[in-house]
């Protein structure tokens, strides 16, 4: 889960980014429409390439990250933000953290508006879990490839896969196309 100093950090970062220009008002529907069509052919090949009899697990980890990062960028040019040329990776996490956190919540106490009193517990930790997706994602992905039982990358490219199709579900529910 995101702490309380991840998340103080990621909004110190995001002020420094729009100032440097790493992070940019912006809005570009076409740019938005390739990252959700890039983020849904992501997750369909690394859905195929955890059938596949090579069992290519690195792919599916790295896939399954960048079906992710894909959907996680559409999501920000969704709310005016476009991610520069430079870490953009780390930008992404943490506009996401700044940006979207909350609004998962929000979609969350809507969908478990009958159970009140559980509902922000649940809301707060389910936001948090899905921002922190993206973070385990990115941070797997660089040591993947380095010496790992073939049993045990089949287990993290499972859970890789399993992360992408959990994340890419909540970042929709956030685009009008998701709605």
């Amino acid at each position: 889960m995101t702490d309380a100093k991840s998340k103080k950090e990621s909004m110190q970062n995001f002020a420094q980014y729009l100032k440097n220009g790493l992070l940019k008002k912006e809005n570009n529907e076409t740019a938005k429409l390739m990252y959700i069509k890039n983020a849904e052919l992501s997750l369909g090949l690394a859905e195929e390439c955890m059938n596949s009899p090579l069992k290519p697990y690195i792919w599916v980890v790295v896939i399954s990250y960048y079906s992710m990062f894909y959907i996680a960028n559409a999501v920000l040019l969704e709310l005016g933000y476009k991610t520069g040329d430079k870490i953009v990776h780390k930008v992404t996490n943490d506009a996401l953290i700044v940006l979207v956190t909350d609004k998962i919540k929000k979609g969350l106490l809507e969908d478990y508006e009958d159970a009140k009193q559980d509902a922000l517990e649940i809301a707060s930790i389910k936001s948090d879990e899905i921002i922190e997706l993206y973070s385990l994602e990115m941070g797997k992905r660089s040591r993947f490839q380095y010496n790992m039982a073939l049993s045990v990358q089949e287990q993290k490219a499972n859970t890789s896969l399993q992360r992408a199709r959990v994340f890419m579900l909540e970042m929709k529910k956030l685009l009008p196309l998701g709605k």
